[in-house]
């Protein structure tokens, strides 16, 4: 077969997916003490491999295609915390491409299984060593480093076509604050934020992007100071977002804020959310949301109107045995009676207190 032929099928086979999948859902959640502030939350869970990093996995077996990285046969190595690595897994069955998961041994069970199911391989390994690995896997094997870290922000078209910022946007049309003062995103490469704020830049829009970033990531020291040399030995206890190091497809000339939430905030913010959605949300989401709370408070304060918009990253089913483990809690050391009180607080009067 004509090698220029495989891949033209293996693109017309990633887009007919694409047509086969609705758009995912924009949830209003009603808060009683905010009459003039409106916040959503767009679902990425609902993506059939269950999060965001669907929409990065499609864009990166794409760009990696058309670049003539990926040819028939090709193994698709990834190192990931889990949740690209289950969404490029699917993507590599869809195509009869093998697939090898570099992944940190903390990795949780559920995302494990999750990228077997999908037909991959899981490499664990101690955290800082997934990028090299990676690396020593592609050259071995002969095969391709997808690299999200690098090329999460450029793969993705930003001004449009069909992503996730153009899709809020659209979906916000018919409300009453239809353009959103804030839009609160959290990082893991940096993409998803390249890509809104790009966005946000391109259509001339006045939102203004808010980095969420968690406990052992440097991207808000990164942004606060500038230094791009910043590394952490520990890495993030929220999966899917923060890193070690500085990553190449985080742009902080994109972001206006950042916000840095403690682990015992974000978690104890994603069990609370469960109330209110009637549904599990990751650690990611909880680390979204304790912002865009946090900035809802400043405007009920300055007496501002408008509208916030975040996301849910990915299903709180993933994390049964961590997040959702009170046992586990325990052994991390972490305390969420405080915040707890804390957001019930900030539901029942609108003002969110440290």
């Amino acid at each position: 077969m004509n090698m220029n032929h495989w891949v033209h099928q293996a693109i017309q086979k990633i887009n007919a997916d694409f047509k086969r999948s609705a758009d995912t859902h924009l949830i209003k959640l009603e808060l009683p003490a905010c009459d003039d502030i409106d916040l959503y939350l767009k679902d990425e869970s609902t993506h059939p491999t269950g999060s965001l990093k669907h929409r990065l996995a499609r864009s990166l077996f794409l760009y990696g295609l058309c670049n003539g990285w990926i040819k028939q046969g090709t193994t698709v190595i990834e190192s990931s915390s889990g949740s690209t690595a289950v969404s490029e897994a699917y993507f590599a069955r869809l195509l009869g491409l093998p697939f090898i998961a570099v992944i940190p041994k903390g990795t949780s069970k559920e995302k494990i299984g999750q990228i077997e199911f999908y037909g991959g391989t899981c490499h664990l390994v101690d955290p800082p060593l997934i990028y090299d690995e990676s690396r020593r896997l592609a050259a071995e094997l002969n095969g391709h480093y997808m690299d999200q870290f690098t090329y999460a922000e450029r793969a993705t078209d930003w001004r449009g076509n069909n992503n996730i910022a153009e899709s809020i946007y659209s979906q916000m049309a018919l409300e009453r604050f239809n353009t959103p003062l804030w839009v609160i995103m959290s990082a893991g490469t940096g993409g998803t934020s390249a890509t809104i704020g790009r966005y946000i830049r391109y259509e001339c829009k006045p939102t203004q992007l808010c980095l969420a970033d968690c406990e052992r990531s440097v991207f808000y020291d990164y942004y606060m100071t500038g230094d791009c040399s910043i590394k952490l030995g520990q890495s993030s206890r929220i999966e899917g977002i923060g890193r070690p190091r500085v990553e190449p497809s985080f742009i902080p000339s994109l972001i206006d804020d950042a916000v840095s939430v403690s682990d015992s905030d974000s978690i104890a913010t994603m069990r609370f959310a469960e109330a209110l959605l009637n549904k599990k949300c990751g650690g990611s989401t909880g680390t979204n949301l304790y912002v865009a709370f946090q900035k809802i408070s400043e405007m009920r304060e300055k007496g501002q109107k408008g509208s916030v918009v975040t996301l849910i990253c990915d299903s709180g089913e993933r994390y049964l045995d961590t997040y959702y483990n009170d046992q586990w809690l325990i052994e991390q050391g972490l305390d969420i009676s405080s915040c707890t009180e804390s957001l019930q607080s900030f539901y029942e009067t609108g003002v969110l207190k440290p």
